[in-house]
């Protein structure tokens, strides 16, 4: 399986910029940024969340958000997914309509926010471990990947961070197989939201849970990204920065594995344990 997708042209986008080198004249010329731009999700016809993200896989990214946030757990509870059909005249393509059967009403109301969050937010205002354990049980502790195999992950993420390399701009996570195999590598400007991107791949192609699979991401690693991964059921999170002391307290409480400051050769386990 190819874990990189066609780049959608939204990603990127040309500005007009002024370059300065030391002892030269400012040069005119085009450079590429990453295109950030709000996502409003909409469950069951109302208003659910609205995040800030990099236009391209947003089914994947309303899917994925919404198993973390615990309404969804497998791909029958969605009658349909799709492009908003009821927009208003003018109205931005940004909306994601999501239709659900079987689903806790009473959570999707107290959940619901329609309040812009920030492409570095996360998921706010769980501060609680044991919160987050009533809808995600804790894993059975298992020691299955080397530290040979986490130490070249970032080498083989960045040949697939496509849109990184030409904006600079970009976060990158991993989906890869204890076994070593990458099966998917979504980049989007929100470490969260990459990720998100991942377990919604995962959810509408059938492949939830994914136990036996790991996640890497290319930059520090919060709570919520701990949490996500938990959610789908994985065991390791590793990075290529540094964790935050809830995602060590998170990740030690659920049974995970946490691995940062993967570079240069090295690597640090801050819960469970590598091979």
């Amino acid at each position: 399986m190819n874990p990189s997708d066609p780049v959608p042209a939204t990603f990127a986008a040309s500005v007009r910029v002024a370059r300065h080198s030391a002892g030269h004249e400012p040069e005119q010329c085009d450079d590429f940024v990453a295109v950030e731009e709000p996502l409003e999700i909409r469950v069951n016809g109302r208003p659910f969340a609205v995040v800030m993200r990099t236009p391209g896989h947003d089914l994947e990214l309303s899917a994925g958000y919404l198993l973390s946030e615990g309404i969804l757990t497998q791909r029958g509870q969605i009658v349909r997914i799709g492009p908003c059909l009821a927009r208003a005249p003018g109205e931005a393509d940004n909306v994601v309509a999501v239709e659900l059967t079987d689903f806790d009403a009473r959570k999707l109301r107290t959940l619901a926010r329609t309040s812009t969050m920030g492409s570095s937010c996360g998921t706010c205002g769980k501060t609680s471990i044991e919160q987050v354990h009533q809808n995600f049980p804790p894993l059975t502790p298992q020691a299955t990947v080397t530290a040979a195999l986490i130490q070249a992950l970032p080498a083989r993420l960045a040949q697939h961070q496509n849109v990184f390399h030409a904006t600079g701009g970009l976060h990158g996570a991993a989906l890869f197989r204890d076994d070593g195999a990458l099966v998917k590598v979504r980049e989007d400007v929100g470490r969260h939201n990459a990720v998100d991107k991942l377990l919604g791949w995962a959810l509408l192609n059938g492949a939830m849970p994914l136990a036996g699979h790991g996640l890497f991401v290319s930059g520090r690693i919060s709570f919520e990204i701990v949490q996500k991964a938990l959610a789908a059921r994985i065991g390791l999170v590793a990075g290529i920065s540094a964790p935050t002391s809830l995602a060590v307290d998170f990740a030690r409480a659920s049974g995970q594995t946490l691995v940062g400051f993967v570079r240069d050769g090295r690597a640090n386990v801050y819960a469970g344990a590598l091979k």
